[in-house]
């Protein structure tokens, strides 16, 4: 919506003294029920469900409607048209209420509430006593309470290691010091001599301490860098005399290069021993604080479906996981109680409005998305029938002139959702890829590119692995035009290392 504003401005002195003046400027304020309903658009199921829980606390005229009263033909849908309701306007009147009478009898309503109330408290009053609990029942009750493990982090079990190995009293200081500039990972994150500069003790206490530390568990603890934290673990294996350990202690810069050729030749031994060795040092921890980390796996909800119905797909929304909410009918028969206050009136009328636009924009979002969704399905059917290597370059601008609504819109409905298909579970943005176009003047999406490079690689000769270059000219041999660059740029965004890299002797 357009605001006309009016701003003061104060003017600096010209010849004598300020001025002000004013002047009128439009501006674009998006209103806050228009901001409420792209936060509806924009939000992921589970965040959805949190936003409306957050009005339904915040609106008393709304309520969830009873699982056993949805219909298929009522699920977020608007009030019903047997109940039409403007929000200007209280209900007409009806025969009963010409005659006296209120639809809804708000005091023996409130009567009987009252009296429930009391009942419970009743209730409760005379359950509340405490009942003697058998000694074994409480004993499993209290173990059970015990038994419950609160998982540790990693400065918390150094720090408990740090007291099982009864330090000198002048070193816990040290210690602790040095545990709290470990990160999660296990590394610490100060050289030893930015500790000394800051803390006044000298570097070799630091350093003596600091092995310490290193002995504790997990192995590699403590290191400074990835060099040390595999040295240690290889030391703590007692495995110093081994292959890998001389390739990472001497040779770390080529062991990171894939110069296993060269490698071999200065420590004396054959390609396949070191190629080998780096295998074994694949093995170790690069994170030995890994296991402390919390637990963050996503767990995502579909919003779509995706099912395959013969010669067709039919798509339908996830409603089971957002609440169905309707009007309350004692609010709506409030307003026709002829001894109702007009301001209680209009906080109702208020606070209806409220609630239909809600349920309107629930209803809105729905049916966008599912428009998104069956135009998608529309344009992919190949990938639905045939896999990634089918999948077609598609914009938002071309599925939001299909649907009818602006582009920025469906970029906001498709944040953040998945969509349940035949081929698996994909995020709704995975559909949208820019794409290149075949000799024969077929669009190809990029993604599809991607897929057939990662599939060469993966069938490449390993003692002669597939340079870009090579990967471009049996990608043309396809009808694929693509530059060398994009080769590189695709194989980098699927961690694929360089063909001198890939190299297996």
């Amino acid at each position: 919506m357009l605001e006309l504003k009016a701003r003061a401005t104060i003017i600096p002195p010209m010849a004598q003294g300020l001025y002000l003046s004013q002047k009128l400027a439009l501006q674009q304020v998006l209103a806050p029920q228009l901001q409420q309903s792209l936060a509806l658009l924009q939000a992921p199921t589970l965040e959805l469900k949190a936003l409306v829980d957050q009005e339904l606390s915040q609106n008393p005229v709304l309520e969830e409607v009873p699982v056993q009263e949805q219909s298929s033909e009522e699920k977020l849908a608007e009030p019903r048209e047997d109940h039409p309701l403007d929000p200007a306007e209280p209900p007409a009147e009806t025969p009963e209420s010409a005659a006296g009478e209120p639809v809804d009898d708000f005091q023996a309503e409130f009567d009987k509430l009252l009296q429930l109330d009391q009942e419970w408290r009743d209730h409760f009053a005379e359950t509340s006593i405490p009942v003697k609990q058998d000694a074994e029942e409480e004993e499993r009750r209290r173990f059970m309470f015990d038994s419950l493990v609160v998982k540790k982090s990693l400065q918390e079990d150094l720090l408990e290691q740090l007291r099982f190995a009864d330090p000198k009293p002048e070193d816990v200081t040290v210690a602790e010091m040095i545990v709290g500039n470990i990160d999660d990972r296990g590394y610490l994150q100060s050289s030893v001599d930015e500790l000394a500069v800051a803390t006044n003790i000298p570097a070799d206490k630091i350093l003596e301490v600091l092995k310490l530390i290193q002995s504790f568990e997990p192995p590699g603890v403590g290191a400074r860098d990835l060099r040390e934290c595999l040295l240690l673990q290889l030391e703590r294996q007692g495995r110093q005399k081994t292959l890998e350990y001389r390739m990472i202690e001497a040779h770390w810069e080529a062991l990171g290069k894939h110069r296993f050729l060269e490698t071999a030749r200065a420590l004396e031994t054959t390609v396949d021993e070191v190629q080998e060795a780096a295998i074994r040092i694949r093995l170790l921890d690069p994170r030995p604080g890994r296991a402390y980390l919390p637990d963050d796996d996503h767990y995502v909800t579909p919003e779509v479906f995706v099912v395959n119905a013969g010669d067709d797909y039919v798509v339908s929304t996830n409603n089971d996981q957002i609440p169905h909410l309707r009007i309350s009918n004692v609010y709506k028969d409030m307003l026709a109680r002829p001894d109702s206050s007009e301001q209680d009136r209009e906080w109702i009328r208020e606070k209806i409005r409220a609630g239909k636009f809600l349920i309107k924009s629930l209803h809105q979002r729905q049916q966008t998305i599912v428009n998104i969704a069956r135009e998608i399905v529309n344009r992919q059917r190949d990938f639905l029938e045939k896999g990634v290597a089918h999948l077609k370059p598609l914009t938002m601008v071309q599925v939001a002139e299909v649907v009818g609504v602006h582009e920025t819109t469906v970029s906001r409905a498709v944040s953040g959702k998945y969509i349940q298909t035949p081929q698996g579970m994909f995020e709704m943005k995975y559909f949208f890829t820019s794409g290149l176009q075949t000799v024969s003047g077929v669009d190809i999406s990029n993604t599809s590119v991607k897929d057939m490079i990662g599939d060469l690689i993966k069938r490449e000769d390993t003692a002669a692995p597939l340079s870009d270059e090579q990967i471009v000219h049996l990608l043309r041999e396809k009808g694929i035009m693509i530059a060398r660059r994009t080769v590189a740029k695709y194989r980098s965004e699927l961690n694929i290392l360089p063909s001198n890299m890939r190299k297996v002797y």
